[in-house]
Parts: structure tokens; sequence; C-alpha cells
């Protein structure tokens, strides 16, 4: 993310410390910084030597999981819970270590517990991945037992 975020738009928390798309504990994640307002967000991360699949470029698992992860943010914005049920990835170019992946997602719609998002993300500029995907609203108590058995509590209530 650019140092100020786009007018309009507010920094979003991270959900959990260790969450390897947003957490600033977790040793060798994505440490994503993301902002959002109305059904826009926008975000980055800087793709280190620990994100590499081929020498020197970011595997793609990461390149998915930074999208994944980037429009899952909407659900700050949409206040609920939700998991993804569909991710649809399009890579275009390589991303060379040492980028900066700058994403920009919006919110395509909402129906029921379904929820659409789409996502660029850009090289200096250019157009690099894009993708979509649908998440499904679900109740705090999917949650639940995997972070007790984590000795985790959970913090927040919207989970990106």
């Amino acid at each position: 993310m650019s140092e100020q975020p786009t007018e309009g738009l507010r920094p979003l928390p991270s959900h959990y410390s260790h969450c390897f798309g947003c957490g600033r504990e977790h040793p060798t994640g994505l440490h994503l910084q993301m902002a959002g307002g109305g059904t826009r967000i926008e975000g980055s991360f800087l793709v280190t030597e620990h994100h590499q699949g081929a020498p020197g470029l970011a595997h793609g698992g990461v390149i998915a999981a930074a999208m994944d992860e980037g429009m899952g943010f909407m659900l700050w914005l949409l206040e609920t819970p939700a998991v993804t049920v569909h991710l649809e990835v399009n890579f275009r170019r390589p991303v060379p270590v040492g980028s900066r992946l700058d994403l920009a997602g919006d919110l395509d719609g909402v129906e029921g517990r379904k929820i659409w998002t789409t996502m660029t993300g850009r090289v200096d500029g250019e157009a690099v991945v894009d993708a979509r995907a649908l998440f499904l609203k679900v109740g705090l108590e999917h949650f639940a037992p995997h972070a007790r058995r984590m000795r985790e509590t959970l913090e927040r209530p919207y989970n990106p």
C-alpha cells in the first residue's frame, strides 16, 4: 500500500497476529497491509526471498494466497465472518522477489450468505495478476474449535 491509503479508505487491522497473510508476528508471512472503505479494498506486500518459487520469482501459491487474503479484507467492511469457497487466480506476469505487489479490489455483490469480490495485483503499475472469489458467511462457531485447539481466542468478530 502506498504511504497513504486512497482518500476515503481507512487502514484495516490484521485479524490474527500469526496469520500468514496479514499477521505481524508471522516470521515469513506476507505482512499484508490493507485499507478499505465502501466497496473498495487496497493494499500491498513486499515479495521477499521467503516467498520464492523459481529462483528470484514469487511462488504462484503465495501470490494466490495474497489475493485471497486481500479480498478477504472486504469482510471487515461488511462486518461479517466468512470463508473462501471459490478462488480463481489469473497469472499474467511473473512477480520478481523485491517487488511490491499493490492490490486493489472491489465488492461485486452480496446475496444471502454469498459474497463476490474481485482484485487486481500490480507491480510498478503493470497488472500482473487478477482474481475473483466467492466467500460464504459463517458464524463465529466455525472458527471457535480451532482457536481453542491452538489456545487462542477470537479477538475480533470479523475474520478477513
